[in-house]
C-alpha cells in the first residue's frame, strides 16, 4: 500500500478534532519511533495512553497492557495509533474497534488491508477512519 486509507481532510480532522490517543507499542525506549511521536502528540495537547506489554509510564502517563484495560479507565479512545509489525496490526485494529475507537492509525510500514476494511465498515463510533503508512507529526500535528 502506498499512501493513506483516509483522505488528507480526514487526517487533518483526526489531528485537530481528537483528544485521547492510545498508542500501541509505546514503551520507555526513547530510540523507538512511538516514543517521539507520543511526545509530539502530547506537546500538541493530546492525551496519550501507552499500550505495551510492560505497561510502563511514558511521558508521565501510566501505561496499560491492553486496549481493553485502558478503555476501562479512560473510556473509548478517539484514536488508536499502532506501532507494531504488520503481522500483529490486525489484532490491535480489532481491539480498537471493540473498544469503540473513532479511528485507527497504522504507522509507517504497518500495513493490513483486511484490518483497514473492518475499521472502515464498522458501525460503531466515528467514521472508522484509518490512516496507514503515515506519521502524525509529519502530517501536521
Amino acid at each position: 500500500m502506498s499512501g493513506p486509507l483516509a483522505s488528507n481532510e480526514q487526517i487533518r480532522e483526526l489531528l485537530t478534532d481528537t483528544q485521547l490517543w492510545f498508542i500501541v507499542g509505546l514503551g520507555g525506549d526513547p530510540s523507538r519511533p512511538a516514543y517521539g511521536v507520543a511526545k509530539v502528540l502530547q506537546a500538541h495537547g493530546k492525551q496519550i495512553v501507552p499500550i505495551h506489554p510492560r505497561a510502563e509510564t511514558v511521558h508521565g502517563e501510566p501505561g496499560f497492557t491492553s486496549i481493553a484495560e485502558a478503555t476501562k479507565v479512560h473510556g473509548p479512545p478517539d484514536v488508536v495509533d499502532v506501532f507494531v509489525r504488520s503481522a500483529r496490526a490486525s489484532e490491535f485494529a480489532d481491539q480498537a474497534i471493540e473498544a469503540g475507537a473513532k479511528a485507527v492509525w497504522f504507522q509507517l510500514d504497518v500495513i493490513d488491508h483486511d484490518a483497514a476494511k473492518r475499521a472502515r465498515s464498522r458501525p460503531a463510533h466515528g467514521d472508522g477512519s484509518l490512516s496507514g503508512d503515515r506519521v502524525p507529526p509529519a502530517d501536521g500535528c
